[in-house]
């Protein structure tokens, strides 16, 4: 079924599309999400003519239109055709894409984007789109990363830290019984910068590993005790890398959630974290985040 409006409902998956390769691969993606969650699907395009009204003439936004317009309507059969029973809305935005998809996205809507932009210099980012519109989410965001014809892991996998990442593992959990998979919670604590290098403090290793583990476990155990029926395995790992293992771990994962957590104030505007940057760009399969409030937990449900 397929329709269009101006102001999808909140609870849409919202796909923002540009005509590249990985934005198809990222449709599709977007489309079994939707279905499982038994929710619409929103697809944008973000022709941003208001910006360029000044410098193009009324012919070239009019192909610029016609162009989107084209897309929208290739992409939504596309995915129909896929997904037959799947509800399909599009939309032609006159804003720029980051603006367009978190006003589409609402309250509690999902965003996803691919993991490139379009050829030449846009290829080599993530694209910036993808960037900017992780480090302001306000709702759940998804980078589809992977390939195509990837096998199916069975795995959900959740970066956990602390308590904080208590959402973060529920929504993961949800995310888990949705595909009929097992949830993996993955602790991974950097000891350089637990201890610092002071030779003087590693004989407090072994009392900061154990506070690790101590908060992974307290986390695993609400989650048994919410998700009663799903298989959850935790391990805690330490390395010089959090990023790193991360990369490697969701090489057997069908897709990685993690916190958004985003850089300590005193930057100019929002910016995120080391890891999650990292992963955005290297992950081995879609990288869900899941924003943080202010006091550092996640918001989303």
């Amino acid at each position: 079924m397929e329709g269009t409006i101006r102001n999808p409902d909140d609870s849409s998956v919202v796909l923002g599309i540009d005509g590249s390769e990985a934005a198809r691969s990222a449709a599709l993606w977007a489309a079994a999400e939707a279905a499982r969650r038994n929710q619409p699907l929103h697809i944008v395009y973000a022709g941003d003519t208001d910006s360029r009204a000044l410098y193009l003439s009324a012919e070239s936004i009019e192909r610029v239109r016609e162009a989107g317009s084209t897309l929208l309507k290739d992409t939504a059969d596309a995915v129909v055709a896929a997904y037959p029973g799947l509800h399909v809305t599009r939309e032609f935005s006159r804003s720029d894409p980051v603006t367009s998809l978190h006003r589409s996205a609402g309250l509690h809507g999902t965003v996803v984007v691919g993991n490139r932009g379009l050829g030449g210099f846009n290829s080599l980012m993530l694209g910036s789109v993808g960037l900017r519109s992780a480090a302001i989410a306000r709702t759940p965001l998804v980078v589809v990363r992977g390939t195509d014809d990837a096998t199916e892991s069975g795995v959900v996998l959740a970066a956990v830290r602390d308590e904080h990442d208590l959402a973060c593992a529920r929504y993961a959990a949800r995310e888990a019984e949705l595909r009929e998979a097992s949830l993996r919670l993955l602790h991974v604590w950097n000891m350089l910068q637990s201890v610092g290098t002071v030779v003087s403090m590693l004989d407090a290793v072994d009392e900061i590993a154990g506070q690790q583990v101590q908060a992974l476990h307290a986390v695993t155990a609400r989650i048994h005790d919410e998700f009663p029926d799903l298989t959850v395995a935790a391990d805690a790992e330490k390395s010089v890398s959090v990023a790193g293992v991360l990369v490697e771990a969701s090489a057997h994962a069908d897709l990685l959630v993690m916190g958004g957590r985003r850089r300590s104030p005193g930057h100019f505007g929002p910016s995120l974290g080391r890891a999650t940057h990292s992963l955005l760009h290297h992950a081995n399969c879609p990288v869900l985040l899941i924003p943080r409030n202010g006091d550092g937990s996640a918001s989303g449900t």
